[in-house]
């Protein structure tokens, strides 16, 4: 059994995102392209947020060693050096996953790995955002049994 803290017992993630270096950038690719529902807080229009509920729970939460993530998208452990290396990532569920792909796609953004359907039968695009987040475009058939 592992130990914790006295006191702290995670429930589920409260939230996430990226701690974004351009407004315009992040805002273009997570409102724009991914469609997520972000609005302005009041009185603060470079923080941007989605309603309570409005993007639902996290799935699945995970640390996910560079080595193996360089492995997912490139086929080697090391990740090229030509690329920022990610400090996190971040999958979203879509309804189309090759609606998904080629839009993103055809926005000029650079696809580290599309439409692959993974040994655990899961099919992912992935792509760096802005903030160098290793982002998935994922369908995810076990998610979305009721």
């Amino acid at each position: 059994m592992t130990q914790h803290l006295a006191g702290v017992d995670v429930l589920f993630v409260a939230g996430f995102g990226p701690v974004t270096r351009s407004s315009a950038v992040s805002t273009a690719f997570y409102r724009d392209a991914l469609g997520l529902p972000l609005k302005a807080m009041e009185g603060n229009d470079d923080y941007l947020l989605s309603e309570h509920d409005a993007l639902g729970g996290v799935k699945h939460f995970a640390l996910w060693p560079l080595a193996q993530a360089a492995l997912s998208c490139f086929g080697s452990e090391q990740w090229p050096s030509d690329l920022p290396e990610p400090q996190g990532w971040i999958e979203f569920e879509v309804r189309d996953i090759q609606a998904a792909t080629c839009t993103l796609e055809a926005q000029g953004y650079r696809l580290l790995v599309a439409e692959r359907e993974e040994s655990w039968g899961q099919t992912v695009t992935r792509l760096l955002s802005p903030e160098g987040l290793l982002t998935g475009v994922t369908f995810t058939p076990w998610l979305r049994e009721a």
